[in-house]
C-alpha cells in the first residue's frame, strides 16, 4: 500500500512538474527490494519492484540522469515503463535525493510519453528541489520519532501512575495494621496492662517483613532489564541451584521437579530469577492436598531457546492470561497465598529485556504451562 502523501510533498512534486515543465513528476523512495512513489503529480502514486524501477538504474550515482529519448538508451530501452509492457517513457530526468551524510533514499523524478529536453535553468531547479524534499523527509521522519516518543512516554506515564498506585495501596493496609498494635500497645502500656505486648510485637514484625518483601520486590522488579550479562548456562544446572533455593518450600509441599536438557545463552542472574519465580508459583498456587508436579523443558525454537514450566496447579483463566502479566496484579483466589503480585510480571519482563516473550497457556486436564521465548541471542 502507498503512503498518503503529506501536504509538504505533495507541494514539492507539483512545483517541479511547473519548474520542469513535463506531465509527471514523482518523489520515489527506492529500498533493497522495492520502489515507492510519497508523492506524483500527473499520475497515482504506485509500487514496483526494484528491478523494474527506472530510477533505481543509477541513482547510486549521485549525479543527475536527463534523457530526450529512454527508448535510444540502451539502460532503459528494454524497462516495462519504457518498452510498452508498463508504459512507453520517452523523455526522463532524475536527480538522486542525498542526505547530507551521503545516503540516497531515491531519486525526484519527471517523464513523459513524448520526447523532449530541459533547460540548464530547469535542472537546477530540480537540484533545488530535490535537496528541498531531502530536508522534509528528514522532518517528517523526526515529527514521527517525536510522536513516538512522546506516546511512548504518555504510555509510561500511564503506567507508572498505575503501578505507583497499586503501590501505595498494598503499602497502606500493612501500614495501618502495624499502626493500630503500636496504639494498642500504647494504650495497653498507659494503663498497665502489659500482657499482649509480646503478640503485638509478633503481628508488627510478622506485617513489617512482609512489607520489606514487597519492598525487596519493586527494586528486583526495576533491575530487570538493565546491563545483561550473556553466558552459556546448562538448563539443568540453573534448575539445580533453584531447587536449591526453593529447598525448604519444595519439601513442604512435596514438590517433585523433573527438567529436560538444554543449554543456551542467556543472562545466568536473570533467568535464575525468572525459573525461581515460575518454580515457586507452581508451588504457591498448588490444588489443595494435591503435591506439585513440575516438568521442566527447553528446546530450540526459530527465534532462539525455548524454555516451558508445565505444572498440575489451579491453572490461570483465559481472560487473566494477559493481565497477570502486569505489575501487582493478583487475582485473589480462595486459597491463594499472599504475595506482590510482581513474580509474573518479573518473569515476562526478563523475557522482554532478552529480545523475547512470555505466554500463559492451560494444560489439557489441570494446571498452567508457561512458555518463555528468549530471543535470538539464546
Amino acid at each position: 500500500m502507498v503512503p498518503i502523501p503529506s501536504e509538504r510533498l505533495q507541494n514539492l512534486v507539483e512545483l517541479a512538474r511547473t519548474v520542469c515543465g513535463q506531465p509527471v513528476t514523482a518523489i520515489n523512495i527506492i529500498t533493497e527490494d522495492l520502489q515507492y512513489q510519497v508523492a506524483t503529480a500527473g499520475i497515482d502514486p504506485h509500487m514496483c519492484a526494484r528491478e523494474d524501477s527506472m530510477c533505481a538504474v543509477g541513482f547510486l550515482s549521485g549525479a543527475p540522469t536527463v534523457l530526450e529519448d529512454a527508448s535510444l538508451d540502451p539502460r532503459y530501452s528494454g524497462n516495462p515503463y519504457v518498452d510498452g509492457r508498463r508504459g512507453r517513457v520517452r523523455f526522463y530526468a532524475s536527480i538522486p535525493l542525498i542526505t547530507d551524510d551521503g545516503f540516497v533514499l531515491g531519486t525526484l523524478c519527471a517523464g513523459s510519453r513524448e520526447t523532449g529536453r530541459i533547460s540548464d535553468e530547469q535542472l537546477r531547479g530540480l537540484e533545488i528541489l530535490a535537496a528541498q524534499v531531502v530536508d522534509v523527509l528528514h522532518l517528517e521522519h523526526r515529527a514521527r520519532q517525536l510522536a513516538g516518543a512522546l506516546a511512548e512516554a504518555e504510555r509510561s506515564n500511564g503506567l507508572l501512575a498505575e503501578f505507583a498506585g497499586r503501590i501505595s495501596h498494598d503499602l497502606r493496609n500493612p501500614l495501618t495494621t502495624i499502626l493500630g498494635y503500636v496504639e494498642l500497645a500504647e494504650m495497653d502500656a498507659e494503663a498497665g496492662h502489659d500482657g499482649h505486648s509480646s503478640d503485638y510485637l509478633g503481628i508488627v514484625g510478622n506485617t513489617g517483613r512482609r512489607m520489606l518483601s514487597m519492598v525487596e520486590d519493586v527494586l528486583a522488579f526495576a533491575t530487570i532489564g538493565g546491563d545483561l550479562h550473556p553466558a552459556l548456562v546448562s538448563l539443568p544446572e540453573l534448575v539445580q541451584d533453584v531447587v536449591e533455593d526453593l529447598a525448604a518450600i519444595l519439601e513442604e509441599s512435596g514438590a517433585s521437579i523433573d527438567c529436560g536438557e538444554l543449554t543456551f545463552t542467556a543472562d545466568p542472574g536473570q533467568t535464575r530469577v525468572l525459573l525461581q519465580n515460575l518454580i515457586h508459583n507452581a508451588v504457591a498456587y498448588r490444588r489443595p492436598r494435591v503435591p506439585p508436579v513440575i516438568h521442566i523443558t527447553g528446546h530450540r525454537g526459530e527465534e532462539g531457546a525455548v524454555l516451558r514450566v508445565i505444572d498440575n496447579g489451579k491453572g490461570i483463566g483465559l481472560a487473566d492470561r494477559e493481565r497477570v502479566l502486569d505489575p501487582l496484579v493478583r487475582l485473589h483466589r480462595e486459597g491463594d497465598p499472599p504475595g506482590s503480585g510482581l513474580g509474573l510480571a518479573t518473569c515476562a519482563r526478563v523475557a522482554a529485556a532478552a529480545g523475547g516473550r512470555l505466554e500463559i497457556g492451560p494444560i489439557p486436564d489441570v494446571g498452567t504451562i508457561v512458555t518463555v521465548h528468549l530471543g535470538p541471542h539464546s
